[in-house]
């Protein structure tokens, strides 16, 4: 969570002009490229933390303006769960991006 927050502290500009517009993507690095992904509970502890940090940064209501990606192993069948957890702003669809049938039910499920 430290590693996280430092990053942001450190990549983030200090003033944001469009808050609304930022996004910021978080993958677990052991993730990347394997296919495994963490438990859910881990992802909204994660995503919870980044929401944290950018609230202490910006304010409550800056903080929460700025979309929060998941980007581990996202594929058709975990797609629903992931976008549904809280903080999950959306999705960075990385291999099942490269397959139309999968990047379409991604999409599908996040109507």
């Amino acid at each position: 969570m430290s590693v996280c927050g430092d990053q942001i502290a450190g990549s983030v500009p200090e003033t944001l002009v469009h808050p609304g517009i930022l996004a910021i993507a978080y993958e677990p690095l052991w993730a990347i490229g394997t296919g495994h992904m963490p438990a859910a509970n881990e992802i909204v502890e994660m995503h919870a933390h980044i929401r944290q940090c950018l609230a202490k940064r910006f304010g409550a209501a800056t903080g929460e303006k700025i979309r929060i990606l998941y980007g581990g192993s996202v594929k058709p069948a975990n797609a629903r769960e992931i976008l549904a957890l809280p903080d999950v702003g959306g999705a960075l669809v990385g291999g099942a991006s490269l397959h139309a049938a999968d990047f379409n039910a991604i999409i599908r499920a996040a109507e």
